[in-house]
């Protein structure tokens, strides 16, 4: 016997709005229903929104994820394509980790301005923001 799409979020670790949006995006299949018109998960459906999640978790946008989820097979030569878009993932982190760095030593230096400051002199930031 199936599960209700409630069972189905809660083994899954997400809400149920979110399985009915994943449905929509075509990203797991709508089931089949009861006469009364429950839809009837199977164990495989708990599976792909773990898959989901832990993908997204990754970083990876849903678009990338379909792509992912159509390279899920027992096929060696997917696992180059999905070790490129691995690597391309990894690019993307590793510049906004730069990215973040920089913005984070601007921060400092703004703060330390801050710190610094005459108790009647103009604020550093606001200064800052007014220059660009």
């Amino acid at each position: 016997m199936g599960m209700t799409i409630g069972t189905l979020a809660e083994a899954a670790g997400v809400n149920v709005p979110t399985v009915r949006y994943y449905e929509r995006r075509g990203i797991i299949e709508e089931p089949p229903r009861t006469a009364s018109g429950y839809r009837q998960y199977d164990e495989d459906a708990v599976e792909r929104i773990r898959f989901i999640r832990r993908a997204q978790d990754l970083g990876f946008a849903l678009e990338e994820i379909v792509e992912l989820l159509a390279l899920r097979i027992d096929d060696p030569r997917a696992c180059e394509t999905v070790e490129q878009a691995t690597r391309e993932k990894l690019d993307s982190v590793e510049s906004k980790i730069r990215e973040l760095e920089r913005l984070r030593n601007i921060l400092r230096g703004l703060v330390r301005s801050c710190e610094e400051r005459e108790r009647t002199g103009a604020c550093p930031v606001l200064a800052m923001l007014d220059e660009g």
